[in-house]
């Protein structure tokens, strides 16, 4: 992805998500993975899908158990 597409991507994840503080950071060497952060912390990867001429983007995130609230308890 070019620098434009990055910062047209990061706008629109920000409006949608509603939070300043995402960032979409351009890898420093190519064929690395864009990274999406939120303040200093990862929360995924961003790749460019393009197919019959049309362009879209796809968030890959993970969230680990261990970062999960604990669980309700079962009623």
């Amino acid at each position: 992805m070019n620098r434009n597409e990055i910062a047209r991507v990061q706008d629109y994840l920000r409006r949608t998500f509603g939070n300043d503080r995402l960032t979409v950071v351009a890898p420093k060497r190519a064929n690395q993975p864009v990274e999406v952060m939120v303040g200093d912390e990862f929360i995924g990867v961003l790749y460019r899908d393009e197919e019959d001429g049309e362009v879209s983007y796809q968030l890959q995130m993970s969230i680990l158990d261990i970062d999960l609230p604990p669980a309700a308890p079962a009623a």
